[in-house]
């Protein structure tokens, strides 16, 4: 899938090396120095990806993830120096759909690329038939999903983990077939990334963790859509 992407880097360097590398897979690029250029580009130019550094000048990522999320639902990937799981998780609660920390190679970086543009090109979607679960209807072709008559916006990843459980309700899921499943077989990240996108997910469904309609813990192993609802 050839996209549009903005990248936001303050470090000329690694901008060159990474727009060098989207744009042999032949993505068109465009580089933001600062936290208010990317907020900028992105409103100006609906690019199909954000990549995103955490630790930008004028405004950070955090605050850019957290304004965009309340405009847009383009995916964004985090690049994040390495720290703990809670700052990483801190992102991800923000709305991105995934991350990468530093130092990152950059085929790794790629990879993730490639992922984040399947899942958000609705890649196959149209042959997938509309998934009802109580009243949560979800349109696979249109990436929509609605509580009742109310639209729900959601990002790609909380997207794509909503559809695997609530496919197969009562299957439990462990985080890593979550992971695996929305993420692509050879992802390799935290496992606490999908408790991030199930907590978020609960929020904007409003559904109650101790009486779930769409997204039950299984204490010890993971999550499953309840067949009763």
């Amino acid at each position: 899938m050839k996209a549009r992407v903005v990248l936001a880097e303050d470090d000329p360097n690694q901008a060159k090396i990474v727009k060098l590398y989207l744009e042999r897979e032949g993505h068109s690029v465009v580089v933001a120095d600062n936290g208010m250029t990317a907020l900028e580009e992105v409103r100006r130019r609906a690019p199909d990806l954000l990549i995103l550094d955490v630790m930008m000048p004028k405004l950070d990522g955090h605050d850019v993830c957290r304004i965009l999320r309340r405009e847009t639902d383009v995916p964004i990937l985090l690049l994040t120096a390495k720290s703990t799981e809670d700052d990483v998780l801190i992102g991800l609660d923000l709305g991105a759909d995934d991350y990468v920390t530093k130092p990152y190679r950059p085929r790794e970086l790629m990879a993730r690329v490639r992922a984040l543009l399947r899942r958000a090109g609705r890649a196959d979607a149209e042959s997938q038939a509309t998934v009802c679960h109580a009243d949560l209807v979800i349109d696979p072709a249109r990436r929509s999903v609605q509580v009742g008559e109310k639209p729900v916006d959601l990002t790609a990843a909380e997207f794509d983990v909503l559809l695997q459980l609530v496919s197969s309700p009562g299957l439990v899921f462990t985080r890593l077939q979550l992971l695996e499943a929305v993420m692509g077989f050879d992802y390799r990240g935290m496992e606490r990334t999908i408790d991030a996108h199930v907590k978020n997910l609960r929020r904007k469904l409003g559904d109650d963790a101790r009486r779930p309609r769409y997204i039950a813990t299984v204490v010890g192993v993971g999550y499953k859509a309840p067949e009763h609802a």
